[in-house]
């Protein structure tokens, strides 16, 4: 579902990915971990296609995102923690609105929109204008959205920033339920938290760099701490010291 080989990109004289290479698979939800600055939303934007790396190679969901950058596109769904919705509208008429423009049908609409109320608790959202919502119904809406047209690769970047704790608990539900085959999901936080709950596998990124790339009970073993973050500290200190953890 994702393959990443050797890719670079670089700013002007700054790189924000070094020569990263990983690996993802259907089935998954697959952690992107790092504090800020580490380079997870450039590699999330790469695969999006919304930046191509300077040099390397990625593919996603068998397509190769510098050649067929449009099924990319089909086939994969983004939230971020700072998407807004037009106000006017009621979130049935944003979702009618998408599934438009992946050239749904107005039965197989109705049958999704149906679908995703069920799943992620829709209710009130559907025909109440977006200009009325909080936090988290926006947030739901912005998630629907994204998955609408059912995508095989979803990618959630930060998409807990800001959230209530009645929203994230939702928006983690959503994550943990979304696991099937031939579907993956891209978790990126820096709340370790989080990814210790959802993840499969996590791919840990400090300076642009893949630090560790292994199941979280893997990672706590390499570093003998008991939770995440404190095993993420425990890597990235050995990393800038000159210490080698194998990824």
């Amino acid at each position: 579902m994702l393959d990443i080989q050797n890719v670079t990109k670089t700013y002007g004289s700054f790189t924000a990915l070094r020569d990263l290479s990983l690996s993802a698979q259907g089935g998954e939800v697959f952690g992107l971990l790092g504090p800020n600055g580490a380079g997870k939303t450039t590699l999330l934007r790469v695969l999006a296609t919304l930046l191509s790396p300077t040099s390397g190679h990625v593919q996603v969901a068998g397509h190769d995102a510098l050649r067929d950058p449009e099924a990319v596109r089909r086939s994969v769904g983004v939230v971020n923690g700072g998407m807004g919705l037009p106000a006017r509208l009621t979130g049935r008429e944003v979702l009618r609105s998408f599934a438009g423009l992946y050239g749904m049908g107005r039965r197989e609409t109705e049958a999704r929109i149906a679908q995703l109320d069920e799943t992620l608790k829709l209710g009130r959202t559907l025909d109440t204008r977006a200009g009325e919502y909080s936090t988290g119904m926006k947030q739901k809406v912005v998630i629907a959205r994204a998955v609408v047209h059912d995508p095989a690769v979803l990618i959630l970047d930060e998409a807990a920033s800001g959230l209530d704790i009645f929203a994230r608990r939702s928006l983690l539900d959503f994550v943990a339920a979304s696991r099937a085959p031939g579907r993956l999901t891209l978790y990126s936080t820096h709340v370790m938290s989080e990814a210790e709950e959802v993840c499969d596998r996590v791919a840990i990124l400090h300076r642009g760099e893949l630090v560790a790339l292994d199941t979280v009970p893997a990672v706590l073993a390499r570093t003998g701490e008991r939770n995440l973050e404190r095993a993420f500290f425990s890597l990235v200190r050995d990393r800038e010291e000159g210490v080698d953890h194998a990824v």
